[in-house]
């Protein structure tokens, strides 16, 4: 064999072997994670991205098993664009945290709305899915946030094995149209996978989701596709926090 096929042969197998190692990676720096910092039920600093302005905390409360989150951003775009992405319900896939189906099952009333939603888990874990029981409360006045409230609703339908039905994906959202099209969102929420999860993959989940799901929802409010939509939306939504009339 030739020094060179030598060093490649070296070289994959180095590769293989780093990949197949991944998940214990994740499992041994969460497991040294949870030793050096125990969350109590005040809110830790988790992410900050300065660049984006998307701040992301956790804590874990009294009687759950899991941690639960807040996020706090300043968007670049109008409230009537967030609320847009959120009313496409077949449209998560494309940035909603690992979700490879959405549909909305049902519409009850112009600001109540049930959504499916299927989640893929990490890898030797089986999938999950989820009925979300969303209600907006719309704005009042300019100046005013629409606020939308979520609570799993397992027993909507019913399960469909072998996916795990979560118990909660639960979230209280605020959006605050600001001066200049930004938009000023503040969450809080907690999510339960149901099922037996690894702490290692629980931790993962819980550290990134929340981060990259404002991600996701930021390049869909800045897609001319949601951005410029002329569609009549079913309440009246005020962009400009200075508006007389609404926009």
């Amino acid at each position: 064999m030739s020094s060179r096929l030598r060093l490649f042969c070296a070289a994959s197998l180095s590769t293989v072997l780093m990949l197949s190692a991944t998940p214990y990676v994740y499992a041994a720096n969460d497991d040294l994670d949870d030793l050096q910092t125990k969350l109590g039920n005040q809110w830790v600093l988790v992410k900050n991205d300065q660049r984006r302005n998307i701040k992301t905390w956790a804590k874990q409360e009294d009687g759950k098993r899991y941690r639960s989150f807040k996020v706090e951003a300043i968007l670049d775009s109008s409230v009537e664009a967030g609320v847009r992405v959120l009313l496409d319900a077949e449209n998560y896939t494309k940035w909603y945290w690992e979700v490879f189906e959405s549909k909305m099952l049902k519409q009850a009333s112009p600001t109540e709305y049930y959504i499916y939603l299927k989640h893929r888990a990490p890898v030797s874990l089986p999938d999950r899915d989820v009925i979300l029981h969303a209600i907006v409360t719309p704005q009042k006045k300019a100046g005013d946030p629409i606020i939308l409230t979520v609570k799993s609703a397992p027993n909507y339908i019913p399960e469909a094995p072998p996916l795990i039905r979560m118990p909660a994906e639960d979230m209280i959202a605020e959006f605050t149209p600001l001066p200049n099209n930004q938009v000023k969102l503040v969450a809080e929420g907690y999510v339960d996978p149901g099922g037996r999860v690894p702490t290692w993959a629980n931790n993962y989940i819980q550290r990134n989701a929340p981060y990259s799901i404002l991600v996701g929802l930021l390049r869909m409010m800045t897609n001319d596709t949601y951005r410029k939509a002329k569609t009549p939306l079913p309440f009246k939504i005020y962009n400009d926090p200075n508006a007389t009339n609404g926009s």
